[in-house]
């Protein structure tokens, strides 16, 4: 979807709207997308949708008072409502002293889209998505030993989102994802187990092969097969990457600017400290190229950029957006994110573990007795004391090797302690928003028997 000068001379004339009733300043996000999803079960087609949309999305501001309003009407008649409702909810809303949007000399003045490969050229079609779901779902089922099938979904998505303020900003990019998944059962009566393999990515040409994706799936749901219980215990745990990202994404929420305004983090006091070991770096970045959740600006507009979050186990910075960066009496950081009808918020794009040297397979074998996690279940997490608690199933390791299958565990410690033993194995593979390559983190608490 290019830029249309449509969009941008609707939304500048919205904001022109907004200051000729009384706003100080504003912003507007339009957000327009179109995206295809199918779904088959048992070789039966359960779902064909074709969805498309926009929403437009006006915030106001007078004086330190702030408001949003959000439409899917583009009308005159409608715009004008919507000012009108922005500006009335804008005048008696609570004061927030650190609202506002950009100043100009932090915003976006120079990147370079098409570098990022943001979005792919064309449309999938829906008998190529029809194509992906059948084949995966067939080579899932073909597998001797799979029972049953939850089915198989493909999809595909674009989307454009265009920013501008009343301090001059505006511009706007597109993007596009797709994504195939199958999930499948084996066994019978009380003894059956499920597991699935999923591929996403922005351009449909790196997807992984279909048929690759269903044996996969397989392969993983027999193995499976007759879980053991194991007694409570203290031993060392591997994350497989389908979940080791959790423990990146308990880092971002734990150093997440609001939080830390608030005094509400378990690192609060960690900021140039080594909380990690010192061949650690996490680094989040919006501009890697057909990355998930890249983009050249942030949601305010705000220049963003490569930034290592732990680099060398030490915390360098806080993911900021204009209003918790006000709170803390720093910078943003370029991390603001939004949606039609939502206030600014600080998040994460693409946020990653980078690997380390040591492969899975030479990480497990020192393992006498230890847990390989491939699933977890619920969460509890304390974002004041870092107290972990999550259930968990996958494999027991007997003598470095994957043994038999466990299930019904419960895996706990404390953040602080599991940000500092973690140790990366070198299979990272960029396959979600946040990654992480296999991860290994000794002398964790197993609840079991």
């Amino acid at each position: 979807m290019p830029k249309t000068d449509m969009t941008l001379d609707r939304i500048n004339d919205l904001l022109a709207r907004a200051k000729k009733a009384g706003a100080d300043d504003a912003d507007a996000v339009y957000v327009e997308g179109t995206s295809l999803s199918v779904a088959q079960r048992l070789g039966k087609m359960e779902k064909l949708e074709r969805s498309e949309g926009a929403d437009l999305g006006l915030r106001v501001l007078i004086g330190k008072k702030q408001a949003v309003v959000s439409s899917s009407d583009t009308s005159d008649a409608a715009l004008n409502e919507l000012v009108e409702r922005a500006v009335a909810m804008a005048k008696n809303a609570p004061e927030d002293p650190y609202c506002g949007i950009a100043d100009p000399s932090e915003l976006a003045a120079s990147f370079d889209v098409d570098a990022l490969e943001l979005c792919e050229p064309g449309e999938v079609s829906q008998d190529k998505l029809i194509e992906w779901a059948s084949t995966c779902e067939e080579a899932a089922r073909s597998v001797d030993g799979i029972t049953n099938s939850e089915g198989s979904e493909a999809g595909w998505g674009r989307h454009q989102i265009t920013l501008a303020a009343t301090n001059g900003f505006a511009n706007s990019y597109a993007g596009s994802g797709s994504h195939i998944s199958v999930s499948v059962l084996a066994g019978t009566g009380t003894a059956m187990e499920r597991d699935y393999d999923y591929d996403s990515a922005v351009f449909s040409t790196d997807l992984r092969d279909p048929v690759e994706i269903g044996k996969k799936a397989a392969e993983k749901t027999l193995r499976r097969l007759n879980p053991r219980k194991v007694k409570s215990t203290q031993v060392p745990v591997i994350y497989d990457p389908r979940v080791s990202s959790s423990i990146v994404g308990h880092l971002s929420g734990a150093i997440n600017g609001s939080g830390i305004a608030r005094g509400t983090s378990f690192l609060l006091d960690a900021m140039g400290k080594e909380i990690f070991a010192p061949h650690i770096n996490i680094v989040d970045d919006p501009h890697r190229k057909r990355g998930l959740r890249s983009k050249p600006f942030d949601a305010e507009g705000v220049a963003n950029e490569k930034r290592y979050l732990i680099e060398n186990g030490v915390l360098k910075t806080w993911i900021l957006d204009l209003r918790s960066a006000r709170q803390l009496g720093l910078k943003s950081t370029g991390n603001a994110s939004r949606g039609a009808g939502s206030l600014p918020g600080p998040s994460t794009t693409n946020l990653y573990m980078e690997p380390g040297t040591i492969s899975p397979e030479d990480m497990i074998k020192d393992i006498k007795s230890g847990l390989y996690i491939t699933e977890m279940i619920g969460s509890s997490v304390n974002g004041v004391t870092g107290d972990y608690s999550r259930g968990a199933s996958g494999y027991w390791i007997e003598n470095g090797e994957l043994a038999y299958p466990v299930s019904e565990i419960t895996v706990a410690g404390n953040l602080k302690d599991m940000f500092k033993s973690v140790v990366p194995a070198n299979d990272l593979t960029f396959k979600y928003g946040t990654n992480a390559p296999t991860l290994r983190i000794d002398g964790m608490t197993l609840a079991g028997q």
